[in-house]
């Protein structure tokens, strides 16, 4: 494997590619098998990946925070705050849309009573897109606190019972702890990753004491304290997001020292433009297959329906990139508070220097931190 940093980068973007497919099978199969009637041996993969799906996610969405969060509020908001503001709401306008019968009872009122209230509350799969601004505004906002505080408090905040029935606020007080630990723990998770390239049989034997952890509580029925498997119970599933995403920045790692890993890192490298867009060929592909039943396996139906879902929004941004419709996928400039720069400048390195580089890691990772 070179010796530079930019391969050795890959893994972050093969790691985003893992998430984004995990997150189109979910989504894929529990409609695939809701439209069917009966599961098929994808719930199985969607179980065992309930427990770190979303939270690595957040964890890589928050692993370049500090390249920014100590500039300028106007730099600052470009970046962390603008950037998934202006993909929701484009986003937003577009699905609704699609949708415009299901979300408007038929109506223009209807209609835009339907955005306003969405400017408050996350519409569909876009809550993703919307809680990384919102994110990024309050960790900005509590900067001055100590970290390890904030970290302890969204902790806490993840193990309660909080259940408002109100996405923002559920789903911020479920999430939050694991994008702080991203950006606070940036140092260590790149020396995870090095551990990982430079210590293939533990890095392996580490992942299948893991798989078996995760499986066994994530199959595990549970009937108490809200829970319905053992993975779901509170202080549980917070060490299983996190031993989950650690598992998956390991997984990113060999796949990319091994050079197999291509596909899930370009996927990953456009993950934005993916889960922007899949849940269009997604509805289309399941209703085809399901409709006029093609096929009567509904996993190897939730199969295709999520490898469909994954390749198209590539095929789109692929076609649009450098066009008119670039639009879709890119920040045009009238959408900038600040212009767009090719390189971040240098950045200090961590107190304790880790064997990769940080400084020149963040410098050398492609595109902006967005999911």
């Amino acid at each position: 494997m070179p010796t530079g940093a930019a391969p050795r980068l890959d893994w972050v973007d093969t790691a985003k590619g893992i998430c984004i497919v995990l997150v189109v099978m979910m989504h894929a199969t529990l409609g695939v098998e809701a439209a069917m009637g009966r599961e098929g041996f994808m719930h199985w993969a969607v179980a065992f990946s309930k427990p770190f799906r979303m939270p690595d996610f957040f964890l890589l969405s928050g692993l370049f925070l500090s390249r920014v969060i100590d500039r300028p509020w106007r730099v600052y908001a470009d970046k962390r705050v603008l950037h998934f503001a202006y993909f929701y709401v484009l986003w937003l306008v577009i699905q609704s849309a699609v949708k415009f019968s299901q979300v408007s009872d038929g109506t223009i009122v209807g209609f835009l009573q339907h955005l306003a209230v969405s400017m408050v509350e996350p519409f569909s799969t876009l809550w993703f897109v919307y809680l990384l601004a919102v994110f990024s505004v309050v960790t900005k906002l509590l900067r001055p606190v100590p970290g390890l505080v904030v970290l302890a408090a969204a902790a806490l905040l993840q193990m309660a019972p909080i259940e408002t029935g109100y996405l923002l606020i559920d789903e911020f007080c479920e999430r939050w702890v694991f994008f702080l630990a991203g950006y606070l723990f940036a140092d260590r998770i790149f020396r995870l990753a090095e551990f990982a390239r430079t210590h293939v049989a533990a890095s392996l034997a580490g992942l299948g004491i893991w798989a078996v952890i995760n499986g066994g509580l994530a199959f595990t029925p549970a009937s108490f304290l809200g829970a319905t498997t053992l993975a779901e119970l509170p202080g549980i599933s917070l060490l299983l997001g996190l031993a989950g995403a650690a598992a998956i920045v390991v997984i990113g790692v060999l796949l990319t020292r091994a050079r197999v890993a291509e596909p899930l890192r370009y996927a990953g490298s456009k993950s934005i433009a993916i889960y922007l867009t899949f849940f269009l060929p997604m509805a289309f592909t399941r209703l085809l297959l399901t409709r006029y039943e093609v096929i009567s396996d509904p996993g190897i139906v939730a199969a295709i329906v999520t490898l469909v879902a994954v390749l198209f929004p590539l095929l789109c941004e692929r076609l649009v990139r450098g066009t008119r419709f670039g639009f879709l996928y890119e920040r045009p400039s009238w959408a900038r508070l600040t212009p767009k720069t090719g390189q971040e400048p240098p950045l200090s390195p961590p107190a304790e220097q880790p064997k990769i580089d940080l400084s020149r890691a963040l410098r050398s990772h492609r595109g902006e931190a967005a999911a």
